[in-house]
């Protein structure tokens, strides 16, 4: 997926082209907008696992992978040695036993509601300024902290202490809106307590981050390269304010560069990297992409280095061997997206048309059609609607982190797929969204943006009641 498969004929381009324009009649839904990711589309469930289904396209051998994937993805992880080598491995220092203790039920993550809450579906990214030059042109000058690591782990095994506690203090925002109404914003002072290894650097850089929702990654993945540059704009040469741009990052599993897709900061290029970054990084889990059996440990950190670790030559020489991470890849790709609610709904369509008047769909980019891929049937040549672009845009000051990852800037931020969005509270049970959790219902996240989303979030804050409720229902019905 780092080339281009297949090039489409122009008999192709003109026909997605017209299946992926913006709705003509604001009365009526568009054609298979409700089958969110083309046969792909699984029903929508009512109860708490309906982002666990697989999805609709695979055969039955594919859903058998699946399901063994799924065993992988839920199994809790021990320390070395154990009397299972095919399950020992874990840390020595860790945010998480399980890759489910964080995406719970498949769903988004949240922070912690309290001192006594753990932060085991948030992480800590860290970094300090670098002013060596990287290879990749255009990255920016910053570097993993030299005691820390990349990110700051709050659990150890036995024997090994954790580096920190995740700690937030939130103050509160009143936000007048139009027709008298008002909302109430949490800004978080986020800090670490307690560090386990020294004194934390003065200039360093942290950004929390929840646990994204796990749905259409494998769609996501298949989107057309060129599709997603098309839409970049970095100079705002069309003047509409919007002028979102590539994150391009060094491919681990390629050696070479790449298109940037997945992470809050588009900072990984495919979901085989994405997950056995997760492995190394959330649960000290080597791999054949991550080889080294103590994850995230830096060379300060001598005791964790010279731990026992689950490196066994029956799993080819790492804790977590080819198959299965073959395995966990396919179970991610192919968790299936629920198909849309009310679609036809008068309120869900005028909502659809405030969405689109305000210029959300500017960078959430409702619909692409999916590559023509042999190898993968299941994701190949699919009209799905994600309401994404893939791209970084700056959310300004409110939303900034003010920590780089690869070309993206501390107020850049990939703009997250909105499909599933309505189910997150029967998911996840909370309707905490942002890459922080700091939003509390879906109008919270909308008020939360700005850069440049300001001018479609100062519309939001100037509908009638009436409008704004008929926008955050057609949300609810992604």
């Amino acid at each position: 997926l780092h080339l281009t498969p297949e090039p489409r004929t122009p008999a192709e381009a003109a026909r997605i082209a017209a299946v992926t324009a913006p709705p003509d009649d604001p009365a009526a839904p568009q054609r298979f907008e409700g089958i969110s990711a083309g046969k792909a589309t699984v029903r929508a469930r009512p109860g708490p696992d309906a982002f666990s289904i697989p999805s609709a396209s695979l055969d039955f051998e594919g859903e058998m992978r699946f399901r063994l994937g799924n065993g992988l993805f839920r199994r809790l992880w021990v320390s070395a040695p154990a009397s299972t080598i095919a399950s020992d491995g874990l840390g020595p220092l860790y945010n998480a036993r399980g890759c489910q203790n964080c995406h719970l039920r498949d769903g988004r993550g949240h922070p912690p509601e309290g001192p006594e809450d753990n932060a085991v579906s948030l992480l800590i990214r860290l970094s300090v300024p670098d002013p060596a030059v990287s290879d990749l042109e255009g990255y920016l000058a910053a570097r993993p902290d030299p005691v820390y690591g990349e990110q700051l782990q709050d659990f150890a095994i036995q024997g090994q202490k954790a580096e920190g506690r995740i700690a937030v203090t939130w103050t509160e925002i009143e936000v007048p809106l139009a027709g008298g109404e008002s909302a109430v914003l949490r800004r978080p002072a986020w800090r670490i307590e307690d560090p386990g290894f020294g004194p934390l650097p003065p200039d360093l850089m942290i950004s929390p981050r929840v646990a994204p929702q796990m749905i259409g990654l494998g769609l996501l993945e298949a989107i057309p390269v060129e599709d997603i540059l098309a839409l970049a704009d970095p100079d705002d040469a069309d003047g509409d304010g919007i002028s979102g741009r590539p994150n391009v990052v060094q491919s681990v599993e390629f050696g070479a560069p790449m298109l940037g897709r997945f992470g809050w900061k588009a900072g990984v290029p495919t979901v085989r990297q994405q997950s056995a970054a997760a492995f190394a990084g959330d649960m000290g889990l080597s791999s054949h992409l991550f080889p080294a059996p103590w994850g995230d440990c830096t060379v300060a950190q001598a005791d964790c280095r010279a731990a026992r670790h689950g490196d066994d030559a029956e799993h080819d020489g790492v804790e977590i061997g080819y198959e299965a991470l073959d395995l966990v890849v396919h179970y991610s790709r192919n968790l299936g997206v629920p198909a849309r609610r009310d679609v036809d709904d008068p309120q869900v369509l005028h909502g659809r048309t405030l969405f689109h008047a305000a210029g959300c769909a500017a960078c959430h980019r409702p619909a692409f059609v999916t590559h023509r891929l042999p190898d993968r049937p299941e994701h190949s040549f699919q009209l799905i609607w994600p309401y994404t672009d893939l791209l970084l845009h700056d959310m300004g000051e409110g939303l900034a982190d003010h920590r780089p990852e690869a070309q993206a800037t501390g107020t850049e931020w990939r703009t997250p797929p909105l499909w599933g969005i309505g189910l997150t509270e029967t998911v996840s049970g909370h309707s905490t969204f942002l890459h922080d959790g700091r939003a509390r219902s879906l109008l919270e996240a909308v008020l939360w943006h700005g850069g440049e989303a300001q001018s479609a979030r100062d519309t939001v804050v100037g509908m009638e009641p009436a409008d704004r409720a008929a926008l955050v229902r057609f949300l609810e019905s992604l």
